[in-house]
């Protein structure tokens, strides 16, 4: 049978997942969105029903869990409701702007005994999996460095661009840089020591290079939103780890002193949405692919990470 879900929000990365995961089994059955005619253009071409109210599509039978799509801003409410009306939630990165939060959120899922997981794709896959297999197994010896440039030209954007609105926490911490930082958390865990420098500008964070100490390994992460860069490197005193588009990585390639290995697997919306899925079908109220923990320490990096830039939102 398959998984029934109700999208709340309706712009670009709802209709990336919604493309990937009807592809597999899953359908769209409900849609909310604040602009009533995007939304009822969104519903229709998915053959789902479309809301005008949030609480009467939480009360729909024929939704089994609930995605939010929209700005990072929104996503507290929306999720808080969602878990109140017995709805377990896929939420989109960042699930919220700071720890506390996020803390709020994961109350919620504890107390309602609802799952409750960040939509970070990166974390359902197999190629990110496989990494962290090598890491964990010493493929490469001894972690020395790690290395990860993200970068993208959002600052070409639309002024009115969530990604560069302060109102809407934008900048390149919490759109981009939670990729880099993610990913060392779930290969050594909380650093020992966090480092953060970055550009603001017109209220937002346009690059920053943060640094994640852990003993003597060391983790520069460079994030920025005026080019496009994209790349990680892993290096061990016995071997190294390469990948090019690494938050969405088709491949991952090791080099060590038994030679060259590359592993191929799908980053994708319809693996995230499918484990997703089986795991609230399975009566979980947390992921095994990201546990609230990892989703609150992260933001708890980042948190610190805006508190060393002095970096503050117009709504706090």
């Amino acid at each position: 049978m398959k998984f029934r879900w109700g999208y709340v929000g309706n712009g670009n990365i709802a209709k990336s997942t919604a493309k990937s995961i009807l592809k597999g089994e899953h359908l769209i059955t409900a849609v909310y969105g604040r602009n009533a005619e995007k939304a009822e253009k969104f519903a229709r071409s998915h053959g789902a029903n479309v809301y005008s109210d949030y609480d009467s599509m939480l009360n729909a039978e024929d939704v089994d869990g609930i995605y939010i799509a929209t700005p990072h801003t929104s996503h507290l409410d929306y999720a808080l409701r969602a878990m109140n009306a017995g709805k377990p939630v896929l939420c989109e990165k960042p699930v919220a702007v700071c720890e506390k939060d996020v803390q709020t959120l994961i109350d919620s899922s504890n107390e309602n005994g609802i799952y409750f997981c960040e939509a970070m794709w990166t974390w359902f896959s197999d190629v990110a999996l496989n990494v962290k297999k090598w890491v964990e197994n010493g493929e490469i010896g001894k972690v020395k460095s790690v290395v990860i440039n993200y970068a993208f030209p959002g600052l070409m954007m639309s002024k009115n661009s969530r990604v560069l609105t302060p109102s809407t926490a934008g900048g390149a911490l919490l759109d981009i840089g939670i990729y880099p930082i993610t990913y060392c958390y779930n290969l050594f865990g909380y650093p020992d020591r966090i480092e953060c420098d970055g550009v603001i500008k017109n209220g937002i964070d346009i690059k920053e290079t943060v640094v994640l100490y852990y003993g003597d390994v060391k983790c520069t992460l460079n994030m920025a939103l005026d080019t496009l860069k994209e790349n990680c490197l892993i290096e061990g005193n016995k071997g190294r780890i390469t990948m090019g588009f690494f938050h969405m990585a088709s491949k991952a390639t090791l080099k060590n002193e038994n030679g060259k290995q590359v592993f191929s697997g799908k980053t994708d919306y319809l693996t995230e949405f499918t484990r997703a899925a089986e795991e609230i079908r399975a009566g979980k109220t947390e992921s095994d692919y990201i546990p609230h923990k990892s989703t609150l320490e992260c933001m708890r990096i980042m948190d610190e990470c805006r508190r060393q830039m002095n970096l503050i939102y117009p709504f706090e």
